[in-house]
């Protein structure tokens, strides 16, 4: 099954161009866009590089490696050139999300800037789950699998294992495991073993985090698996009927199978390269045993070229935002059900706070973006209730450090958590070091975010929602605040004595109740 065409809004049809350094390959989609929006695939180049082997083994990117790979894109310059495109003016150039754990990561990133004159970007965790949720979304009305009430979508990548699970094709619940196809073939490789003895010490060495799945969705009943990765899509022909499903029993046939193959008899048999050959055994078996863990005997593969369908997506990811910022407050509503948080508080201080947010823009000078961690950390900010009332926001920064939320990285999930530790109580300081460690930019947008939460929290004291409409005026010293509908205002008086001292800091204006009309 080939990939649809992604539908954008697109001023004018000029080509495009994405750049994909992946985990075993380097690869370049040139699009054009036509007047429905849609990027029609001109031309799609692809060549393998190891990346994730170098990685994985040694920790670094081999001096190797690198040259190959300035190589490929000096050669996708030339091809680019052809179709009149600069490589330089790429519409996205990116590189898998695990590139940052190679010591020389940097040097690498500058090596191909001076070489090729690009910028890469390497792809964030938050980037990761949008791309999933695109290939997964884009798949709802053609994949059966995914017109089941609830189906799982698991993703073996070259270093992490990403699921999400959709109830009535919307996601509620999303977990992240450090256990992928690369890492496992490095982790396994000074076993030498072969066929069932390889198998056994893959599942050893994943044992944990298969563990920790399955506990995960252990309350979940699901009515469809579906397995995703490049990898297992490579060879879905292999496994799959012509409606793309297939069983634990052929997925068991062909990990045996493949695991009494040597690299050349599978790079031979299922026409890959050596880098996906290298993964391709452990890809498979981590994805069989998941679905033994889950009980589940019916899988859906898609057949689609899994880095085609990548590169699309790579052009509209970054453009998203109603539908998956949805899923984002959908995740961290979960959240906090999941530690008995207020929610009607949560959701109200929400509502007060992006109705600031808005009348302040030109005070604040904040994004999109940064309004939605805004809404995320009002939802959440007194999720550490949930261990105690007493110094709640330490244990609300802890919890929801060590939580994930779909679609945003370890970025804007920090941000958030010190968003939320700071709506009462101290403000911002240098000794506090999750805080100190933030670059100056970041800190400043905490101040800033922070500081509007507070304003937010004091309106919102008697957790009764009390004040309904706000009426945002300034002065020179002032932001003054008129609360239609609240006849005694001495309740939020007294509350943003104590919480409107951030924004006076961050923005050098007092915060001021009006007496009620």
């Amino acid at each position: 099954m080939s990939e649809p065409a992604t539908t954008v809004p697109a001023p004018e049809s000029t080509p495009s161009v994405v750049i994909h350094i992946g985990a075993s390959s380097v690869s370049m989609l040139i699009a054009e866009t036509n007047e429905e929006g849609c990027h029609i695939p001109i031309d799609i180049l692809e060549q393998p590089a190891p990346l994730a082997r170098d990685i994985f083994r040694h920790g670094e990117i081999t001096s190797e490696t690198i040259e190959r790979i300035v190589t490929i894109l000096s050669g996708f310059a030339d091809t680019a050139r052809e179709n009149g495109i600069r490589l330089d003016a790429a519409s996205r150039a990116v590189a898998t999300n695990i590139i940052i754990e190679a010591t020389n990561h940097e040097r690498f990133l500058n090596r191909i800037r001076i070489a090729c004159g690009l910028a890469i970007a390497p792809i964030d965790d938050g980037e990761m789950t949008r791309l999933i949720y695109l290939k997964t979304r884009r798949r709802l009305k053609d994949m059966p699998a995914m017109q089941h009430p609830r189906a799982l979508v698991i993703h073996v990548g070259p270093g992490n294992t990403r699921a999400l699970f959709f109830e009535e094709s919307a996601i509620t619940r999303y977990t992240s495991y450090r256990m992928g196809a690369h890492r496992t073939r490095e982790a396994i490789e000074g076993s030498h073993n072969g066929g069932a003895a390889m198998l056994r010490v893959i599942r050893e060495s994943g044992s944990a985090n298969l563990t920790q799945l399955r506990f995960d969705y252990l309350d979940a009943r699901l009515d469809a698996l579906v397995l995703i990765g490049y990898e297992i899509q490579q060879v879905a022909s292999f496994l799959t009927d012509t409606k793309g499903i297939s069983s634990r029993k052929l997925l068991r046939r062909l990990a045996r199978q493949a695991s009494e193959m040597s690299e050349l008899e599978l790079v031979q048999h299922f026409q890959i390269d050596y880098q996906t050959a290298e993964a391709l055994v452990p890809a498979l078996e981590i994805n069989l045993a998941i679905a033994e863990s889950l009980g589940s005997e019916s899988l859906h593969i898609p057949s689609s070229d899994y880095e085609r369908g990548l590169l699309l997506d790579l052009l509209v990811s970054s453009n998203l935002t109603d539908s998956l910022d949805q899923e984002v407050l959908r995740s961290a509503r979960i959240l906090s059900s999941r530690y008995q948080s207020d929610p009607s508080h949560g959701e109200h201080v929400g509502r007060i706070s992006l109705h600031l947010f808005e009348q302040l823009q030109a005070l604040h000078g904040m994004g999109q973006h940064d309004a939605l961690l805004l809404h995320v950390a009002a939802i959440l900010h007194e999720v550490g209730t949930y261990v105690s009332p007493r110094a709640h926001h330490k244990h609300s920064e802890y919890i929801i450090l060590n939580s994930e939320i779909f679609g945003l990285d370890r970025r804007d999930v920090t941000i958030i958590a010190l968003v939320s530790r700071y709506h009462r109580h101290s403000g911002p300081k240098l000794d506090h070091p999750i805080y100190a460690a933030l670059d100056t930019a970041d800190r400043i947008l905490v101040s800033k975010l922070a500081a509007i939460l507070r304003v937010a929290d004091a309106l919102e004291r008697t957790h009764a929602q009390r004040v309904r409409d706000i009426i945002v005026s300034l002065d020179n010293s002032r932001l003054k605040l008129r609360l239609p509908g609240v006849t005694d205002v001495a309740v939020e008086r007294l509350a943003m004595q104590g919480k409107g001292d951030l924004f006076a800091e961050v923005f050098g204006l007092d915060v001021f109740i009006e007496d009620p009309a």
